[in-house]
């Protein structure tokens, strides 16, 4: 039975999230649908992660196995046909190995978030960005996100509801640069906890505003206790970026 990968981009603003929900609209139910449309098979499709409602993917990955042969360029482009008004879009299909897993040989997922300061309100980026009125200072919080780096404990970043086994987990990268008006932060790591990336980059905010040092932010992370985090950001400024996996 010929299995399919495949990358999808989306703009999670209308959407419950990646996972199927009843009743609800998703990201893999539309895929789902999708994919029945064009080749009367039910299937469900596995996600390399499950993002939240109204957060958004320039590079998920997905797999699935059908019982027929298709040509993966008109897996992708069947696909698409059927998604549309759905602001997702599979950019590319290809037949992997039976044992390849989008979510369990992945060994690296980055995440994209980014913060727009002006007076202005975002147009083209509505709900795309957190919009921040004044500037913050986005060399100390480059400075103070190195806290970040390394093997942690990072229960005070986790959501309540985290379903994770440990909340024990390794972060590879957390960089941040200014870009014009914007702040852009990009974590790296093999997987994250639930809200772990937006529970970092709200405290963050804290250090940018001057309201926490970089010492206040260790110390949130070193507690080990949620209620010692500072501002969860919101999903509308998150991206799923990219997932990598080994090379062949």
């Amino acid at each position: 039975m010929p299995r399919y990968a495949l990358v999808v981009e989306y703009d999670g603003t209308p959407f419950v999230g990646w996972q199927r929900q009843p009743d609800a609209l998703s990201i893999q139910g539309v895929i789902e649908d999708a994919i029945f449309k064009f080749s009367g098979e039910e299937v469900t499709i596995r996600g390399a992660g499950r993002t939240d409602a109204g957060v958004h993917a320039l590079h998920q990955v997905a797999h699935f196995d059908l019982a027929k042969d298709w040509e993966p360029g008109r897996v992708r482009d069947a696909v698409n046909f059927h998604l549309k008004p759905h602001p997702v879009a599979v950019v590319s299909c290809s037949q992997v190995a039976e044992t390849f897993d989008a979510r369990f040989s992945a060994i690296q997922r980055r995440y994209l978030y980014r913060i727009l300061c002006r007076r202005a309100p975002p147009v083209l980026d509505r709900d795309r960005v957190w919009w921040l009125l004044k500037e913050i200072d986005a060399e100390a919080m480059a400075d103070a996100a190195r806290v970040f780096i390394g093997h942690h404990d990072f229960t005070t970043f986790r959501a309540t509801q985290c379903q994770a086994a440990s909340p024990v987990k390794t972060l590879d990268q957390f960089d941040v640069e200014k870009v014009g008006d914007e702040i852009r932060c990009t974590v790296v790591a093999r997987s994250f906890l639930h809200n772990q990336v937006r529970s970092m980059v709200g405290s963050l905010k804290h250090v940018g505003e001057d309201k926490w040092s970089k010492a206040d932010l260790a110390s949130a992370l070193a507690a080990r206790d949620r209620t010692a985090c500072g501002t969860v950001a919101p999903a509308s400024g998150l991206y799923l970026a990219d997932v990598i996996y080994p090379r062949s």
